[in-house]
């Protein structure tokens, strides 16, 4: 699906973090990580963090001393970017990349998304070698993301506009609405238990019930419900039974 999406991380300070963002890729189906000057890179501490799905990112991740060179096989590179101000115009968000992205992508196109290292972000004269810019919107009180938060939003963006037809939550189970047979049935067990714990006035119960019977007209009783307040009222009609002979 993302075949030819690569993940760019130049200059990383922390193996850690590499292992966590190989493991955000394989989560969203992107298996292609450059590695451009990283600061220390151990990859025994890298791979406990990428767990057992991202291992084979991580053991086959190009490590590279130039980042042009890393570059120089894609046809279009996104950087991304914390700061939005002075030059910095026309900065993307990643659910506004992510269509053009894709679409560049289903063209056959290599496309690279590019990751500065942790604690500054990527220079001015990095960000040229990049067609685009991203920007991931956060609070203003704390704009830090993790290396891998940041790759998992944008690899999620990129994951959801590439499906075939968008994601539905399965939920749960379709329980057929109560007929009208089965409404009465409720109905007069409900009058019946509220007649034996003294709710409705014995003299006239029909009446007393009737804002009972505008309330379950409201709402669409399903079949799982009705046997639900079905054994409420058996049980509450027990008790009050059990008590009665007291």
């Amino acid at each position: 699906m993302l075949d030819n999406l690569s993940i760019v991380l130049f200059g990383t300070k922390y193996p850690e973090n590499v292992g966590s963002s190989a493991r955000a890729m394989t989560n969203m189906g992107c298996n292609n990580l450059t590695l451009v000057r990283p600061a220390s890179w151990n990859m025994d501490k890298a791979l406990p963090l990428a767990t057992v799905k991202g291992r084979d990112i991580v053991e086959k991740a190009v490590v590279s001393d130039n980042l042009s060179e890393a570059l120089k096989d894609h046809t279009r590179v996104y950087g991304t970017t914390a700061r939005t101000g002075g030059w910095r115009k026309g900065v993307m968000t990643p659910s506004n990349a992510a269509p053009l992205i894709v679409e560049q992508l289903r063209a056959g196109e290599k496309v690279a998304v590019v990751f500065g290292p942790e604690d500054r972000g990527l220079t001015n004269d990095e960000t040229q070698l990049c067609s685009r810019l991203i920007n991931i919107p956060t609070s203003r009180d704390n704009s830090s993301l993790n290396l891998s938060q940041a790759v998992l939003i944008i690899l999620y963006e990129c994951f959801k506009n590439a499906l075939d037809k968008p994601f539905t939550p399965a939920g749960p189970p379709e329980e057929r609405s109560t007929s009208f047979e089965e409404q009465e049935i409720l109905a007069s067990n409900l009058q019946e238990t509220l007649l034996a714990i003294d709710f409705l006035k014995a003299d006239n119960p029909d009446y007393w019930m009737m804002p009972v019977r505008r309330f379950m007209a409201r709402i669409d009783i399903k079949r799982n419900e009705f046997n639900l307040l079905m054994g409420i009222c058996r049980q509450i009609k027990w008790i009050a039974g059990q008590a009665g002979k007291k």
